[in-house]
């Protein structure tokens, strides 16, 4: 793949730049530099207003979610286009972050499966931000095996009721809607008696409780349902064809995180250009410079699968299976990083004021999310076996459970 710009990139870039440059809010730019990882930080100012204030001038300008179609609000944008904007608008992409959920999952799902009167209702308000939109998919008793769900969706003549429970929902607090995944058929193997759904966050019998992590933010949440009814025009799919619904989600999840993940070498390379040991600088001894060529190597290696998988896309080809490479790699990679320049930092690595701490704790902050990290969007292990069955071709992980009717298979309650 060729990274330079041809003459119409380049033209391109520079309109994006010119654009960037007379518009973006720079009252923002030095909390922006600053703000760590799982928490972007604006100062005085609101962060989630500030980011929809963002993403609305986006909107009106041409500038948001610019490789959808001009009728759901982009501009028809190539994936090379996307990228350079994306590169173009950089500390400010930040604000967009309260956005990914929606615009890098929800989205790409609605497009694949929702009638053409919902796609034109709610794609445009979801491109601008005037609506967010979060997944309803993981539970506390199914954990990484999503077809082990339990919110159950019966039908009531035209309409649907669901009850059950979601946790880990990234972003319920501040969503106007979230796509959710039901079982409505428990009498046959689990991924066939499931249905996609979206509704609307504020209907009733809808409960949000935020969860506390431990770097102090409480971007997931516990989302309970208690009799919520939602009209069967709000289906997406088939009726028990919801697990081929969620792999588009999945597929897009797993692109849009994994090519978002911070790993941290840029980080860790700016501490230990500054960084006094004992033994001299920390740039200049041996086993800090094996670390940094090891990340150095993995990052060329994730910049180069990016690269390969927005290749497939400018082709018009859906994201695969092999997306799930670079969270897995990016995840790991984050959080060793993380772990890594707090030793270096000895008693000083516990400081997690930005005004004292090295670097504005940016490396602190990393690390007191990057567990999360290795969670959402799959786990490790999720991963593992889907890159090992799907992306090598190696046998299937044996499961007790299949073909099995969902009713049948041994549960703890």
């Amino acid at each position: 793949m060729d990274f330079g710009d041809t003459q119409e990139e380049a033209q391109f870039r520079a309109e994006a730049r010119a654009w960037i440059a007379a518009e973006a809010p720079t009252y923002l730019i030095d909390s922006l530099t600053k703000s760590g990882f799982g928490g972007v930080k604006t100062g005085d100012f609101d962060p989630m207003v500030e980011a929809k204030l963002w993403q609305r001038k986006k909107a009106d300008a041409g500038w948001a979610c610019i490789q959808w179609p001009v009728e759901f609000g982009g501009r028809g944008a190539s994936p090379m286009q996307s990228v350079i904007w994306n590169q173009e608008e950089g500390v400010y992409g930040k604000l967009s972050g309260s956005f990914i959920i929606g615009q890098g999952m929800c989205a790409p799902t609605l497009m694949a499966y929702a009638s053409e009167a919902n796609k034109a209702r709610y794609l445009p308000k979801l491109a601008s931000a005037e609506e967010v939109w979060c997944q309803l998919f993981s539970e506390p008793q199914s954990g990484s095996d999503l077809a082990g769900l339990r919110t159950r969706a019966e039908r009531d003549g035209n309409d649907w009721v669901i009850n059950g429970q979601k946790i880990w929902t990234s972003g319920a607090h501040h969503s106007d809607f979230g796509i959710v995944i039901t079982r409505t058929d428990p009498e046959v193997p689990k991924h066939r008696g499931l249905t996609m759904f979206f509704l609307d966050m504020k209907s009733k019998g809808v409960v949000i409780k935020p969860i506390k992590q431990a770097n102090g933010e409480s971007g997931f949440n516990e989302v309970y349902f208690d009799d919520v009814r939602i009209p069967d025009s709000q289906r997406l799919g088939e009726v028990g064809g919801g697990w081929q619904v969620s792999l588009t989600t999945l597929m897009n999840e797993r692109l849009a995180i994994g090519g978002g993940i911070a790993t941290g070498f840029p980080e860790i390379k700016e501490l230990v250009d500054g960084l006094a040991l004992a033994s001299g600088r920390a740039i200049e001894n041996p086993a800090v410079r094996s670390k940094l060529a090891d990340w150095y190597a993995k990052s060329a290696g994730l910049k180069n699968t990016s690269a390969r998988a927005m290749t497939a896309l400018s082709k018009g080809e859906m994201p695969g299976p092999e997306n799930s490479i670079g969270k897995l790699v990016a995840g790991g990679m984050m959080q060793d990083i993380a772990k890594f320049a707090l030793d270096l930092q000895g008693l000083g690595g516990v400081i997690v004021d930005p005004e004292l701490a090295a670097h504005s704790a940016r490396l602190q902050a990393m690390l007191l999310r990057s567990p999360a990290v290795r969670i959402e969007g799959g786990t490790d292990q999720i991963l593992r076996n889907i890159i090992a069955e799907r992306v090598l071709g190696l046998p299937e992980e044996l499961r007790a459970d299949k073909g099995m009717p969902f009713s049948k298979i041994p549960s703890g309650n």
